[in-house]
């Protein structure tokens, strides 16, 4: 007979979690499609702005050059001689040379300057439409991943309810193949795949308590306060010792994270870099910075950067706003400090302002 321990319940938990539609798979494919609809809204607006602004600038230097063709044609027919008399009497000094010469060294000079902002311009326009395309991709790729998560979804709900009458007559390869696709760890398949195939007291009595109003998703300590009536101290520090893994989650859950945002593969690869005071550091670092603990749990290893205050500090210093390093967090995984620096000193070397230029182009 297998019982209800803490390690199943977690293991239900977070199947139970992929059955609903709170699901964490739909939650993140609706999050980015979210951030992708915003990036989409946001570059097409961006887009109309420098298509209007090449324009503008464009019909300037035409207008510059034409007018300015103009009025030096116009200042080499004026002889001064012609209006001595006038000119003296109203005190006024003109004098068409010299402004032929100023229009000559000017005019050229201002034309340029408007090639360069309309070059640059154009420039930022390439830059922001394959912002914007790629953000139509990831929208429709989102499209074709719902659709398979959905019947993933619900292929997983017709397991679980043959198991709980039980009757399944699915293979365990057919329920293992399914629960990998979920990104579950190869010991989580195979004990998912025995509360399946052979349910016990274990699956029904978390079924009965989820039709009681439990709450799937309870802590380790609450579990195991439950656990410990009706057992003497000593069997229960046995079976309450805590395992990494699961101090791990303690910790997690203290910093405000939802433990079944994360995968056992992403838990595991956390412990293996596994430094609290750098995590707690890094956790309520971005917290002051306003920025998502999501950050997190689709980039796991900024947990454990040591560099990681210190990348963002040095984008806010060139005026990257918290909320568009959270959008871009490539940024922060691709670069260390060192070459974070020296990429920004290339961009300034190059003559352009690392502030407006998008961090996706980094």
């Amino acid at each position: 007979m297998k019982m209800l321990t803490a390690e199943i319940t977690k293991l239900l938990d977070k199947l139970y979690n992929l059955r609903g539609d709170d699901s964490v798979i739909l939650a993140k494919m609706e999050k980015e499609k979210n951030i992708a609809t915003e990036t989409k809204e946001r570059t097409t607006e961006e887009k109309a702005k420098l298509q209007e602004k090449i324009e503008n600038l464009t019909e300037e230097e035409r207008v510059l050059g034409e007018e300015g063709d103009k009025l030096l044609q116009a200042l080499s027919r004026i002889k001064t001689d012609d209006f001595k008399f006038v000119l003296d009497k109203l005190k006024i000094n003109f004098n068409p040379d010299q402004l032929s010469e100023d229009v000559n060294n000017l005019l050229p000079k201002t034309i340029d300057k408007v090639k360069d902002e309309t070059s640059r311009a154009k420039e930022e326009l390439v830059e922001v439409e394959s912002e914007m395309n790629s953000a139509i991709a990831t929208i429709e790729e989102l499209a074709i991943r719902k659709d398979e998560a959905l019947e993933n979804q619900a292929r997983l709900n017709e397991y679980f309810d043959l198991a709980l009458k039980g009757n399944i007559n699915i293979t365990r390869d057919s329920i293992t193949s399914l629960l990998e696709k979920f990104d579950f760890t190869e010991d989580e398949r195979r004990e998912a795949a025995k509360l399946m195939m052979f349910p016990e007291d274990a699956l029904y009595d978390y079924e009965d308590k989820i039709k009681n109003g439990h709450q799937n998703g309870k802590s380790i300590s609450e579990v195991f306060a439950e656990a410990k009536e009706g057992v003497s101290e000593k069997e229960f520090n046995e079976k309450s010792k805590k395992s990494p893994k699961e101090e791990l989650i303690d910790v997690l859950t203290e910093l405000g994270f939802d433990y079944l945002d994360f995968t056992s593969s992403d838990l595991d690869k956390i412990l293996t870099n596994y430094n609290r005071e750098d995590l707690v550091k890094n956790v309520e670092y971005a917290k002051s910075k306003n920025i998502k603990l999501d950050l997190f749990t689709d980039n796991v290893a900024l947990l454990y950067d040591k560099e990681f205050e210190a990348k963002i500090d040095r984008l806010i210093e060139i005026g990257k706003e918290p909320f568009d390093i959270y959008l871009n967090p490539n940024i922060l995984i691709k670069y260390d400090k060192n070459t974070l620096d020296k990429t920004i000193d290339k961009l300034v070397n190059s003559g352009l302002d690392p502030k407006k230029v998008p961090l996706i182009a980094y």
